[in-house]
């Protein structure tokens, strides 16, 4: 059986892996990216010729900017479409845009055709999504699923309760979703299927209990 945790045990976790044992937030981000880069190239039901990062201004959005920069750098042909307030962006967020930034990654808005793109990457929301998803997060969440292009989800579906496995107004289906650390309970809940597509669960160095820490 698949070890899941709980939208609030996520949240401590991060909390306990960043602030307590001392692994800074960037190296967790960047750890996060790697291993979805990997999963990516490794599922090959996902065509990597042109792809589209979907990107919220919080730590999600900063995960699928380190990915976003990594298939750059490895000479994927790929573009980047902020959702959200930039302005607002989350601290993390605002480190990967500058390195993006640097590496002169295309951007593009929000009138986008997706159908021009193989693979959209759903970085939106992570798995705190609390209330109703609305405004331009609903219209790229329709427009993506509407499209011709395959989606790969970090870390939940964006608009999937991570408690519930319940859609919160509208989600992505996603062809498959890179889980961070555990899988979220709600994700393997029946009504999540749909929706998660194949899972791969990416260890990044966030760890429940062990035997031999000092509580």
């Amino acid at each position: 059986m698949t070890q899941a945790i709980t939208v609030e045990e996520s949240r401590e976790l991060d909390d306990k892996t960043i602030n307590k044992i001392g692994i800074p937030s960037l190296v967790l981000m960047e750890r996060a990216g790697l291993k979805i880069y990997e999963n990516m190239l490794e599922n090959h039901d996902l065509y990597l010729s042109n792809i589209l990062i979907l990107a919220g201004t919080g730590n999600n959005g900063g995960d699928g900017l380190v990915v976003a920069r990594l298939l750059a750098t490895h000479g994927y042909k790929v573009s980047i479409l902020i959702v959200g307030n930039p302005d607002h962006a989350s601290e993390d967020h605002q480190a990967q845009a500058r390195i993006c930034n640097y590496y002169q990654i295309p951007k593009v808005f929000m009138d986008a055709d997706f159908n021009k793109f193989t693979t959209l990457v759903d970085a939106l929301f992570g798995s705190g999504l609390s209330r109703n998803v609305g405004g331009d997060f609903a219209t790229v969440i329709d427009k993506a699923n509407a499209s011709t292009a395959k989606i790969h989800a970090i870390d939940i579906p964006s608009g999937l309760n991570g408690d519930t496995g319940e859609v919160m107004g509208t989600a992505i289906k996603a062809t498959s979703t890179s889980t961070v650390a555990y899988p979220k309970v709600g994700m393997l809940k029946d009504q999540a299927k749909p929706y998660t597509g194949k899972f791969y669960v990416d260890d990044i160095g966030i760890y429940r209990g062990t035997t031999f820490e000092n509580e």
